[in-house]
């Protein structure tokens, strides 16, 4: 069984994904992380984010054990990772290594921007989870405060409406729900609520 997980930055969809993956007992892709480890490799080796082909080349050799660096977590991995993927070429090398972990005999859980509609779109369960930007803005603020990291909500509002229009915009794979996804709303949700809805869509539709 494949759960294919998608939706806007800060909606909730990479815990729903690890609760769901652990629950099922199925493996995770945060596939976000490798956008996230293609631009720290392109920025580690001394090139522009707008080098189309330094972040080729690092999306075409990506390793797993690159999406173990802690670094990938920062919030301006988020937004780096936002500007490479635009490039259709790093998508491509990358839809090859989303399609072998999602290959697996046991299936998977992978959420992104595009799992529904371009990595898996034959996955059984296929989710689109949203929220208010001005929510999703303000669960990452509690989040990066939790870890530390200084910075106003206004900002990360600016940021987050920044990365919606980029990611919704581009023209190779934009962020849309696809259209058997079952779409859930979180933003009057908590952590637990959006899960139990969430398996309740996921029984539903495996038992098809």
């Amino acid at each position: 069984m494949v759960i294919a997980i998608d939706g806007p930055a800060a909606s909730g969809k990479g815990t729903l994904a690890r609760r769901l993956a652990a629950h099922y007992g199925l493996p995770h892709l945060d596939t976000g992380l490798l956008y996230r480890a293609v631009a720290l490799t392109v920025l580690d080796a001394g090139y522009d984010l707008d080098d189309s082909a330094a972040a080729t080349r690092a999306a075409s050799s990506l390793i797993a054990d690159r999406l173990a660096d802690p670094r990938l977590r920062d919030r301006a991995m988020g937004e780096a990772a936002s500007r490479i993927s635009s490039v259709p070429a790093v998508r491509a090398a990358l839809l090859a290594w989303q399609q072998r972990f999602a290959g697996t005999a046991t299936g998977a859980v992978l959420d992104g921007r595009d799992i529904g509609t371009v990595v898996c779109p034959d996955a059984r369960v296929k989710l689109f989870i949203t929220a208010a930007p001005e929510e999703r803005a303000r669960r990452r603020h509690l989040e990066l405060m939790r870890r530390g990291e200084n910075t106003t909500l206004a900002a990360i509002l600016d940021d987050i409406l920044a990365r919606d229009a980029r990611d919704s915009g581009r023209s190779t794979a934009p962020l849309r729900a696809a259209e058997d996804a079952v779409v859930l709303d979180t933003t009057e949700l908590d952590a637990d609520e959006a899960f139990e809805a969430a398996r309740a869509v996921v029984d539903r539709l495996r038992s098809h």
